[in-house]
């Protein structure tokens, strides 16, 4: 395949999960979105230990991979939080200061939403199974029945 399909392959997929986060925030702006979707897969990604960020960017197109591991210290992962609001202030910080006021918590679970729908179960049952259970209760619920 050539490089130029590679690139707007994976540019197409990228902002399909784009779209999504924007749909799931109500509709929010672009810049908007792709701040949301940083700022909680950070979080996540420095919560996981570095073999299971790996596996669960392996399902991410490479753009969405990029901003995933993207000032990632693996030697310095995973962080202990210990609860809900630990995890959400590592939504939070980052977004300080953005132009929408949604809360961690609502941007939190618009991103799990998209995850759920663009990651394989298996791999989802894996990721909240390394979090603690105020966190993993922001999956949908269906995550936990599939």
């Amino acid at each position: 395949m050539p490089a130029t399909n590679v690139w707007a392959k994976t540019i197409t997929k990228s902002q399909g999960w784009l779209t999504d986060v924007a749909v799931e925030l109500g509709g929010a702006e672009p810049h908007e979105a792709a701040s949301a979707l940083r700022c909680v897969l950070h979080a996540l990604r420095d919560r996981l230990t570095p073999d299971e960020a790996v596996d669960l960017a392996g399902q991410m197109p490479l753009l969405i991979k990029g901003v995933f591991f993207d000032g990632w210290v693996p030697s310095k992962t995973p962080i202990r939080t210990r609860g809900l609001d630990e995890f959400l202030d590592l939504v939070e910080r980052p977004l300080a200061g953005r132009s929408f006021d949604l809360g961690a918590e609502a941007v939190t679970r618009a991103v799990f939403r998209v995850l759920t729908d663009r990651v394989s179960a298996g791999e989802i049952r894996d990721v909240r199974g390394t979090l603690p259970e105020e966190v993993a209760a922001l999956w949908p619920v269906e995550v936990a029945s599939r």
